[in-house]
């Protein structure tokens, strides 16, 4: 008899989880989620052979501590696949399973990699006897393709991105299959269950709808012309929830209520069309507990998944042992809620990941709502993958996604070459007029603006709002405003951690609504969707789309009139913006020259066309990952770990360190102490307590000492915390962590 995985320290072979069973019941779940797009013999068959390399002796003994290695199993699926298949289409399809299998520990590969491993020849050769247990009538393989692009190159680059979610059934199946066998001999515990989304689909909307009458009911008390405007949004956006799934956009001017509006068309789409979840994505850390929590408050805390990307579970560690139970410490998080508030950075990553841990999720995505809030802000330099991964979605995995902004980006076919199909597909009603009638701020240009100068103007106002483009001139100002001594004085930005932005955020609410003296300096991270409501703003100069934003935070609710609510876009002198803005903020003075009307949707149109062309196609998908797939003779050359490589929508590759100053995060490091916790649930429950660092500083922290990892003997390079150190000031709540001069040791920074 083969076995797939033993029990740690039981030698009784009955117990063990046979190879046959855990072959078959992962091919089984593969299969089943494979089945949602129309995938279920291929991933059927992925989950069949993925490891039939375990049936060979030097495994076995492996498994019985009869022998230090293993060797290499995943890789003799893939040959066996490729002799099973006979026709030419099968055939190619058959190539890019290949890397699925293959890859189902180390990741999907690039194909001379791949072929590389194959050719030298060393990988476990599967007795004879796995045809036998397993079978090897599997049916057809290719999926159900329709709207396969004419364009040169994108017929590729459909394939590769199907492969990705296929691997995402095969590893999904694997981790659960296995985490239920040691789950039942009590070796392990399993992430939580969900509740089903059309189960509850009725109640959820009766939940929604019930929320609204609320608010309607609060609003009659104190008629007002916005508030009826609202309820005309809402109940035009929800009139349409029954049209055909596919790509919208819902362009409604901050304060027009497109977030609650979005959610209830979600759940009236999804209960139309009998889909599986929704996704919200988010651009920014900074409002993900605001959405969530509004979610929450609407629908049930039971419902919600809040998933951020500050913490990534840990490599897979081949050289383990206890290969089996490593497999099960990764805890990935599989998207399975009904609701889910992510960032962007967490789901336009996975689409484009080769990891098991990023992939997993993938196959969840097939069938649901997506919410892109904010879409103005996907990275331009990843525009064109970017798009095309969503219009797959749409087109081949039963989604619906909805751009929801107040300043539509022109992603239209009509505006953008290679663009979207989006002609008649606006949720809104009539957004030119809704940008007339929800206007609530001048904007005005300021010119040059030292600090001084900046901090002379914020000093003037009672209350007001400084954004600027990056954290050195944000910490800088402010440094600069608290020599002045201005009173009500709050830095704001992502050196501190998501929790401690989110206290300092409420007491910024409750400081205005009470009418103390609040003058905030802070980043970009409070224009997009962040609840607040100040009467004058400054912004340095940007993009239309930043600017519009952070007039966004100006006279939010409309309570004193548009000329006293006065927006200026300055230029600061002494902080050059980073080059992406420049480009942004040059675009913008282009079409500023023939257009008075920044707030109108056709100027917000013109505007994003400049942009794109100033990039051109190439910028558009500046690091040429359209480029990285290919099929030719039959052979597709995919190149999965350099795509997951350069697709990074914030480049810097920040990492994050946990700041233990609270007992929640105590609590959480005190469970990680033993071997039997959840490294999965711990990251979830610590990524509102990091703080991102660009590589080098961190490197600087940790060689000085600043930094160190918790229980590195159980969790590897994990859990990065901040070591405290008297004197040091690295961190405090008004400045967050301050990482510069890390090199300098016993030297306080401030």
């Amino acid at each position: 008899m083969y076995f797939a995985h033993s029990l740690q320290g039981d030698p009784d072979y009955s117990k063990w989880h046979t190879l046959r069973e855990h072959l078959l019941s992962t091919a089984r779940s593969s299969g089943d989620y494979g089945s949602v797009f129309n995938s279920k013999n291929a991933a059927f068959i992925c989950g069949a052979l993925h490891d039939i390399g375990k049936y060979c002796l030097n495994f076995q003994n492996y498994i019985a501590k009869k022998a230090l290695k293993g060797g290499d199993h995943s890789l003799a699926g893939a040959e066996a696949l490729e002799a099973l298949v006979t026709t030419r289409s099968d055939k190619i399809i058959a190539t890019i399973l290949k890397y699925a299998i293959a890859g189902h520990h180390a990741g999907l590969a690039d194909y001379s990699e791949l072929q590389q491993r194959i050719d030298r020849g060393d990988h476990n050769k599967a007795d004879a006897v796995w045809r036998d247990e397993i079978g090897t009538d599997f049916g057809p393989l290719s999926p159900d393709f329709k709207h396969i692009s004419p364009v040169k190159g994108i017929p590729a680059f459909q394939l590769a991105f199907w492969g990705r979610m296929v691997f995402s059934c095969l590893v999904d199946a694997d981790f659960k299959d296995t985490e239920n066998f040691y789950k039942a001999h009590g070796q392990t515990t399993a992430d939580r269950t969900w509740p089903d989304l059309q189960a509850h689909i009725g109640a959820l909307r009766g939940q929604f709808d019930a929320h609204m009458a609320g608010i309607a009911a609060r609003a009659a008390e104190k008629p007002s012309a916005l508030n009826d405007l609202r309820a005309d949004i809402l109940a035009h956006i929800l009139g349409q929830a029954e049209r055909a799934p596919g790509l919208f956009t819902l362009t409604v001017p901050t304060g027009g209520g497109k977030t609650l509006a979005s959610l209830g068309f979600a759940l009236r789409h999804a209960e139309a069309h009998g889909l599986r979840r929704i996704i919200y994505a988010i651009p920014f850390t900074s409002i993900i507990d605001q959405t969530a929590a509004i979610f929450r408050t609407v629908l049930g805390d039971e419902y919600i998944l809040e998933h951020h990307a500050s913490i990534e579970d840990q490599k897979f560690d081949r050289k383990n042992p206890r290969e089996q139970l490593s497999k099960l410490r990764l805890a990935m998080e599989d998207w399975a809620a009904p609701v889910v508030v992510t960032t962007n950075v967490q789901f336009f990553e996975s689409l484009f990941a080769n990891r098991p841990a990023k992939c997993r999720k993938l196959h969840n995505i097939a069938g649901s709502v997506i919410i892109l809030d904010e879409a103005q802000s996907l990275p331009v330099h990843l525009l064109r993958p970017s798009l095309l991964a969503l219009d797959e979605l749409a087109k081949h995995y039963g989604c619906t996604i909805i751009f929801c902004t107040a300043t539509q980006p022109a992603f239209d076919k009509r505006d953008l070459k290679n663009g979207l199909d989006l002609e008649g597909r606006e949720l809104a009603p009539d957004p030119a007029g809704l940008a007339k009638q929800l206007t609530r701020v001048t904007l005005v240009r300021g010119g040059a603006l030292e600090d001084a100068a900046l901090i002379e103007a914020l000093g003037a106002q009672t209350q007001g709002l400084v954004i600027v483009n990056s954290r050195k001139h944000a910490l800088a100002l402010y440094q600069a405003a608290q020599e002045q001594g201005l009173e009500g004085l709050v830095h704001l930005t992502t050196r501190q951690y998501a929790a401690q932005r989110r206290e300092i955020l409420a007491r910024v609410r409750e400081d205005l609504k009470e009418r103390r003296p609040c003058r905030v300096i802070a980043t970009s991270l409070i224009e997009a969707g962040v609840d607040v409501d100040f009467p004058r703003v400054w912004r340095a100069e940007a993009g239309l789309d930043n600017i519009l934003q952070a007039a966004g935070r100006c006279n939010r609710e409309g309570k004193q009139s548009a000329a006293d609510s006065i927006v200026t876009v300055f230029k600061p002198p002494q902080h050059k913006p980073p080059f992406e803005l420049e480009q942004a903020a040059a675009a913008f003075e282009r079409m500023a020259r023939d257009c008075n009307d920044w707030l109108a949707p056709a100027a917000i149109t013109e505007y994003f066309r400049e942009l794109f062309w100033t990039k051109g196609e190439d910028g558009l998908d500046q690091k040429a990952i359209l480029g990285e797939f290919s099929i030719s003779d039959g052979v597709a050359m995919f190149g999965y770990r350099t795509v997951a490589q350069n697709y990074r929508l914030i480049e810097s590759g920040l990492t994050p360190i946990i700041i233990n100053d609270s007992a929640a995060v105590a609590a959480v490091l005190n469970r990680l102490n033993s071997a039997e916790a959840s490294p999965g649930k711990a990251a979830r429950d610590l990524q509102t307590f990091t703080v991102q660092v660009p590589p080098k500083d961190f490197q600087k922290l940790l060689s000085n000492r600043r930094i160190a990892y918790h229980r590195a003997d159980l969790w590897g390079e994990q859990f990065a915390v901040l070591t405290v150190v008297e004197g040091d000031n690295l961190y405090t709540a008004e400045t967050g962590l301050i990482w510069e001069n890390a090199d300098v040791l016993g030297n306080p920074i401030i």
